[in-house]
């Protein structure tokens, strides 16, 4: 029997920190911040959070950083992507309450590519993905 719909896609596969813990983050936005770590050299860590501001409120952070910028008081996850050295994300308690549970993914399409956030603690997003409100 012949049927005109295709079948559903796959989520995309998503990991967590070594603890289990921390963002989700989509295979493919794995092998992307692989690559970018490499290219950062030495001991450089990708720090995620929010700030005030954005067309919804607010918006999210990415920023690679020295490791002896990491504050005492920041969470800490270690990410494993196959085939890849591992990588170290870090967060602010503050950022961590409005990003807890939320998915980085990665497109290479020519338009709307890059790094997208799907956050489910958002009440609002805007167009440009990267601006949310609570």
């Amino acid at each position: 029997m012949s049927s005109d719909t295709a079948p559903a896609a796959a989520p995309p596969l998503t990991f967590t920190g070594r603890d289990g813990k921390g963002i989700l983050i989509t295979e493919p936005a794995m092998r992307q911040l692989a690559s970018l770590m490499a290219q950062q050299g030495g001991d450089t860590v990708l720090r995620v959070g929010v700030r005030s501001g954005g067309c919804s409120g607010m918006s999210y952070t990415m920023d690679f950083i020295a490791a002896s910028e990491i504050r005492s008081d920041d969470e800490q996850y270690v990410y494993e992507p196959a085939g890849a050295p591992a990588f170290r994300v870090v967060s602010d308690p503050k950022s961590l309450l409005y990003i807890y549970g939320m998915q980085l993914d990665f497109s290479s399409a020519l338009i709307g590519g890059g790094f997208n956030f799907t956050n489910p603690n958002a009440s609002q997003t805007c167009g440009c993905g990267s601006s949310f409100a609570v």
